[in-house]
């Protein structure tokens, strides 16, 4: 799309990429997924990434916001032009010490983030194995979870609020609400009677079929909505979108202090299910984690030489 490729080069101080080589290396993430988008840009500001959405929008062209990559269910690829957060949008926003909360951009990535937040005694702790690559606007597209969530919860148990731009090009505020629309911003204000609506309407149906799981990815969070909730959070509708519902430029987080000393405890059971039963008493005890190791994983893991036990 040459029109689209010149406003951009010309409105954008940030990187715009339409070559087949830069988009080869768009069309494809940790899945096996593989779909040539239209061109890419990396701005170096959020008011280059909303102008260029406004671009795309005008053009008549789809946005996929993508950050690390480390999807494994091709949700960062698609034919459409790709705004790439993870290079310039990385940035510590703001950080309140004492309420143990920061709002960063969507591209800083995890590792990062903790990293700055280690020398204040605090960190963010949905720990996910990609901590080195995946960056907080995925993990809240995408409702990480992490292996510590049993203790400190998902993605969406973390994040207080989301500023974001619709598709529209409205910037709206999505964050707790109370009793009255009127603690909604008023741009968001219409958006927010229609989305309680249909969590109203749909009420019945959620409490019915939502499986009462820790943590669920097989859809929109309609469970946010539903009334006689003490805490609505409209935040926690784009959690989990897959940035389906906005594009996200601030994320505030809910920081947590840092570990201090722990101790790792292994259990032997004779039977899948025995380790299953003792479970649910484990987790009384609030355990950082619970991982559990089978006699195919240890089989495995002694076929590799520096894992084989010796006599």
């Amino acid at each position: 799309m040459p029109g689209l490729e010149r406003r951009l080069k010309a409105e954008l101080s940030g990187e715009v990429q339409f070559d087949r080589f830069s988009r080869g290396r768009y069309a494809t993430d940790a899945s096996h997924y593989q779909i040539m988008p239209v061109g890419v840009v990396a701005p170096r500001t959020i008011e280059e990434a909303e102008r260029a959405i406004g671009l795309a929008r005008a053009e008549g062209v789809s946005v996929l916001a993508r950050g690390g990559g480390t999807s494994q269910a091709g949700q960062t690829v698609g034919e459409a032009l790709v705004v790439d957060c993870s290079k310039y949008l990385t940035r510590i926003l703001d950080l309140d010490l004492k309420g143990a909360r920061c709002t960063v951009e969507p591209g800083i990535v995890l590792d990062d983030l903790n990293r700055q937040l280690k020398p204040h005694g605090l960190w963010f702790p949905v720990d996910i194995s990609t901590s080195s690559r995946a960056t907080i606007g995925g993990m809240a597209g995408n409702n990480s979870c992490g292996g510590r969530s049993m203790r400190y919860g998902t993605m969406r148990d973390n994040v207080i609020a989301i500023e974001a731009v619709l598709a529209d090009g409205t910037l709206a505020h999505f964050g707790r609400i109370g009793g009255s629309l009127n603690d909604v911003p008023a741009p968001l204000r219409p958006l927010a009677k229609d989305l309680l609506a249909i969590g109203a309407r749909e009420a019945d149906e959620v409490a019915a079929r939502f499986p009462k799981v820790q943590r669920r990815v097989g859809g929109y969070n309609l469970d946010a909505l539903v009334p006689g909730k003490s805490d609505i959070n409209l935040a926690h509708l784009l959690v989990g979108s897959e940035g389906t519902l906005g594009f996200s430029t601030r994320i505030e987080l809910k920081l947590s202090p840092l570990l201090g000393r722990r101790a790792v405890g292994a259990c032997h059971f004779g039977s899948f299910r025995e380790a299953m039963e003792a479970t649910r008493h484990i987790v009384h005890l609030l355990p950082i984690a619970v991982e559990l190791i089978d006699r195919t994983m240890i089989e495995l893991a002694g076929e590799i030489p520096i894992f084989r036990p010796t006599l």
